[in-house]
């Protein structure tokens, strides 16, 4: 009997042992009973929690950053760090977000999305000396501090650009007040350009000799504020050929320059009282294609030899072929370009070239129109007071005040 019970016995622990075994071990690998490289370090109250953590929305930005503070604790170990951690509520499933050392008191998540709820953990952790493995591992952790619920958000003002408010209200008002002074009929002083003192000695000379004064306004459209001010020079130099009963050519590419220019030289032959001398055929369309219009403009140059050539607007690789045909004809040729590339050309082949923001500056000279003119003086004084700050600047920094570049910082 006894042997048939051990047999018994023996079967049944041969049959249901394995199956038992593995259910333990599936139970014991699952999650529920995981250890994390992160606690296995068991609370220890000899780590400080750090105090007076906050979690709130970071001001004055454009959202996805929520702001973190706290206070570090006193008495820690050299070697502790201040751990981080985020969870979504109602799940609490915490990830790491940073590790900082202590001494910072602060730390921007810039990983956070707008809308989305988030509760931040903060502690104590002193890392294990030696990882056993590639995952960091903790040799003891303090106890955590779990801030409010907390969401990010656009803002809709920037604190740290405060300055460039105020520098933009300031030349706002000095903006308002230059044109109000210009439209008050106040003399306002803007230095004579030698190219604008050439205008009238082309356009005599072009006179005396009886031949045409060719003016390009550029290949561009109206949307380009190089062509509105070639625009308004047109009508300065239509002005003068109205008065002197001078011959005026005005070739253009672009359609809107075109129908612009055309009535820009009629109003300022009207305006000199000399409406009569107007013809249609004076502002003239010839083709949308670059170098069609080149080599027409060209030829024409060739072919008829005006004696004063102006080049003012905004022009691309054609300008150095317009320049140096213009050239090659003997006429007196004022060219004028904000565009730094195309300048060269124009001052090795012109007798003279408006460089840069001498274009706007002779547009509002030549027109006297109040908005250029208020417009110019209080981009004068602006100029002005950025180098009287830079040279502040200079003399500041050199006598060891680090303090006076961060009134002009912005992120």
């Amino acid at each position: 009997m006894r042997n048939g019970v051990l047999s018994r016995f023996l079967a049944f622990r041969s049959q249901h042992a394995a199956p038992l075994l593995a259910s333990l071990l599936v139970l014991f690998s699952s999650p529920a009973f995981a250890v994390s490289p992160e606690t296995s370090a068991p609370p220890s109250a000899d780590l400080p929690a750090p105090t007076a953590f906050a979690a709130k929305d970071r001001p004055g930005d454009q959202g996805n950053a929520v702001l973190l503070t706290w206070k570090d604790p006193s008495g820690i170990p050299g070697n502790a760090m201040i751990q981080i951690r985020r969870a979504v509520p109602p799940a609490y499933e915490w990830t790491d977000v940073a590790t900082v050392k202590p001494g910072v008191g602060r730390y921007e998540d810039t990983s956070a999305k707008d809308g989305t709820v988030y509760r931040y953990e903060i502690r104590t952790v002193v890392p294990a000396s030696a990882p056993s493995d590639s995952v960091s591992r903790l040799a003891a952790t303090g106890a955590p501090l779990v801030s409010d619920p907390v969401a990010s958000r656009d803002n809709w003002f920037r604190n740290e650009r405060t300055n460039s408010f105020i520098a933009s209200i300031l030349f706002l008002a000095i903006l308002l007040v230059s044109i109000t002074m210009a439209k008050s009929g106040k003399q306002i002083f803007i230095r004579r350009i030698a190219g604008l003192n050439a205008v009238e000695e082309a356009i005599g000379r072009a006179t005396e000799i009886g031949k045409k004064v060719l003016y390009v306004p550029g290949i561009q459209s109206m949307d380009e504020i190089q062509t509105i001010a070639s625009i308004a020079i047109l009508g300065h130099v239509a002005r003068a050929t109205a008065r002197y009963g001078t011959d005026l050519d005005v070739p253009n590419k672009d359609p809107l320059t075109f129908a612009s220019a055309r009535e820009a030289v009629r109003a300022a032959y009207q305006a000199e009282g000399r409406p009569d001398l107007f013809r249609e055929e004076m502002v003239n369309y010839v083709t949308y294609d670059q170098f069609a219009f080149t080599a027409a403009v060209s030829a024409r140059m060739i072919r008829e030899k005006p004696a004063a050539i102006f080049l003012i607007g905004y022009f691309f690789a054609e300008s150095l072929i317009l320049a140096e045909t213009g050239q090659s004809t003997g006429a007196i040729q004022i060219a004028g370009q904000a565009d730094p590339t195309q300048l060269p050309f124009f001052v090795a082949t012109c007798d003279y070239t408006l460089i840069g923001e001498e274009l706007y500056a002779a547009s509002a000279y030549l027109s006297r129109e109040p908005i250029l003119l208020g417009s110019m003086r209080a981009q004068d004084i602006a100029k002005g007071i950025v180098i009287l700050l830079g040279i502040a600047g200079i003399i500041i920094a050199s006598l060891g005040g680090a303090w006076f570049p961060n009134l002009f910082k912005t992120q």
